[in-house]
């Protein structure tokens, strides 16, 4: 699976370099980051109506959008999803409560 992380976040670099007319990634790059954010808020509204419409199929596509957005503001900030797993692999064996006390000090 992380080789779809790897491909997704080598593509959305390249993108970068890219006209705004012929990519859509590229054209949010070119909005700038408020824009971007803009579409994660819409992706997670989108992606919260499909969980509680309970269809899986609609759950699993706007998920997609929300990630993949998600992606997009990563690649922005000069991050990728490697730095998104490896926080998530440091939190392996640590409990929610003590990672989100170790959070508010």
């Amino acid at each position: 699976m992380n080789d779809t992380l790897d491909q997704l976040d080598h593509i959305l670099e390249q993108r970068k370099n890219e006209s705004p007319d012929k990519s859509y990634v590229s054209s949010l790059y070119n909005k700038g980051l408020d824009h971007i954010l803009k579409k994660i808020g819409e992706e997670a509204t989108e992606t919260v109506i499909a969980a509680k419409d309970g269809d899986p199929q609609k759950i699993v596509y706007e998920t997609a959008d929300l990630w993949f957005h998600c992606m997009v503001m990563l690649a922005q900030q000069g991050l990728s999803s490697q730095d998104v797993l490896l926080e998530l692999q440091r939190r392996f064996g640590l409990s929610g409560l003590e990672e989100k006390s170790q959070r508010d000090k």
